[in-house]
């Protein structure tokens, strides 16, 4: 393990990775700080600068967008009382109060400093637990696969918004966009192409991204006005010097650990989220707290242990998708298609074929998080100024990133074309309720699942008791079961309160 994590080093160690880092974070504390901006948004515009990069690079770029996306949230929460982010709304609570009684950028201090630590925990933990992790993933095989595939399309319900029922219809039309274009297992029969070329090899994901997410964004942006009192707010707050004190500094290992912990374990496990993350790491730290009377009249132990969870999210996120390639929330599963465009298959088999490779990631993570806090501290005041940047400039920038992104993956006006409909879709389906996450997963896990279940069947002669003989794809039918249940369950609950 130590002469492959040095490899991994030697792999990650060029300027080109610092480069790329650097640029990521700088974009995505950008687009984390200003309202209305996410990092989803942020990924799926240079989601296609990563496909002339190879991999570890276009890792390095999406990590730091990544990373940087979750503390850049803290930024317009705490300065003008608007999470750009969900999880930052946890981060609102304290830090807004902080800023108004002139402590603004001690408030940003200690966000940046609980997002480091958070960070770098998370990213040590994966790198010492991935791989034991892959090695029991190593002896499983297509049923046990399968039934992963399925145990990650059950994270649907966790993404699905008010209505659980919509949610499992826009997952459903996720599977089937996975379905067009070539049949992976014959390699002879195309489906639902209608006889056009464009459509053999099935949709572009980051097309579909697009306008999935990147365009319903400006149609958005583009009907509403900013706000003159969020205006007036950000021009009130000013920055002081941000010096903690010896007994605030004291007091920030306490709901650090909690942070830590909470993101950490939270990051494991699939659909989960770092909303979910900040808001158990604050509720904790409130209840061990010596002062829990300061928790939403600003106080610094707030604030970190909020910080501190969401970017614990980051590296345990990745375990499932760099060991089971099962992608842990939406914005990881970009990363996915990342990765396989430069033709690493996700699952145990990438810790034994491309080692240097997930290595260099792993400890790469380790560097976006020494770099982000040293952008935080020094182009911290420049980040503050961001949000004050008019809708007005940002939407038309925007779009012409998102017809230009679409037209240069393959230099064709069909994926323009294809971006705008998807767009026109994901429009209708907001309008009706309908959340776009859900489709963006069943797209995603469609094609694996689909892969492992026919080659599962083919191996039993469709004999379905293959995935119930073995141990580990029993455990993953209990699991199942058991998530599926309490899924009825909750709902159950809803309906009747």
């Amino acid at each position: 393990m130590f002469d492959q994590m040095l490899n991994g080093f030697n792999a990650f160690f060029n300027w080109g990775s610092f480069f790329y880092i650097n640029l990521g974070l700088f974009l995505g504390i950008i687009f984390g700080s200003i309202p209305g901006l996410t990092v989803m948004l942020c990924l799926v515009l240079f989601l296609p600068i990563t496909y002339s990069l190879d991999a570890i690079h276009s890792f390095m770029f999406l990590l730091g967008i990544y990373c940087a996306g979750s503390y850049g949230g803290s930024i317009s929460a705490i300065l003008i009382k608007t999470p750009s982010t969900p999880h930052a709304t946890a981060t609102m609570l304290d830090g807004h109060p902080l800023a108004l009684k002139g402590q603004a950028q001690k408030a940003l201090n200690v966000a940046l400093y609980a997002s480091f630590i958070g960070g770098l925990v998370s990213a040590i933990v994966l790198l010492f637990l991935a791989p034991e992790v892959a090695k029991v993933a190593m002896k499983m095989g297509s049923p046990e696969y399968f039934l992963i595939c399925a145990f990650g399309l059950t994270i649907i319900a966790g993404v699905s918004g008010e209505s659980l029922l919509k949610g499992i219809i826009s997952g459903c039309f996720g599977l089937f966009l996975s379905f067009v274009g070539m049949d992976l297992m014959s390699g002879d029969t195309m489906r639902f192409a209608f006889d056009n070329l464009h459509l053999y090899s099935g949709f572009d994901l980051v097309v579909v991204l697009i306008g999935l997410f990147a365009l319903i964004e400006i149609i958005h942006k583009s009907a509403e006005l900013k706000s003159a009192k969020n205006k007036e707010k950000a021009d009130d707050v000013t920055l002081d010097k941000g010096t903690l004190s010896k007994s605030e500094w004291l007091r920030l290992p306490k709901p650090l650990t909690i942070g830590s912990l909470s993101g950490i374990l939270v990051g494991i496990i699939p659909g989960t989220g770092a909303s979910i993350a900040s808001f158990l790491s604050y509720d904790f730290s409130r209840k061990v707290s010596k002062k829990p009377e300061e928790f939403g009249n600003g106080s610094v132990e707030g604030i970190a242990a909020t910080e501190c969870a969401n970017n614990a999210i980051t590296g345990t996120a990745l375990i499932p998708l760099l060991t089971l390639g099962i992608p842990g929330d939406a914005a990881v599963a970009l990363m996915l298609g990342a990765l396989m465009v430069n033709g690493l298959t996700l699952g145990p088999n990438l810790f034994t074929a491309h080692s240097d490779s997930v290595y260099a990631i792993m400890i790469g993570l380790i560097f976006v998080n020494i770099f982000m806090l040293i952008q935080g501290k020094y182009l911290l005041k420049l980040f503050a100024k961001v949000v004050k940047i008019p809708q007005e400039v940002l939407i038309p920038i925007i779009a012409i990133f998102c017809f230009a992104g679409a037209y240069s993956l393959k230099e064709s006006m069909f994926d323009v074309g294809t971006a705008i409909v998807f767009g026109g879709i994901a429009y209708i389906m907001d309008k009706l309720g309908f959340s776009a996450v859900p489709t963006l997963l069943g797209l995603v896990l469609g094609a694996l699942t689909e892969k492992n279940l026919r080659r599962s069947l083919m191996i039993s002669d469709g004999e379905w008791n293959i995935f119930v003989e073995r141990p580990f794809s029993l455990v993953f039918c209990i699991l199942i079961l058991l998530v599926v249940v309490s899924i009825i369950y909750n709902n159950y609950k809803k309906i009747r309160n």
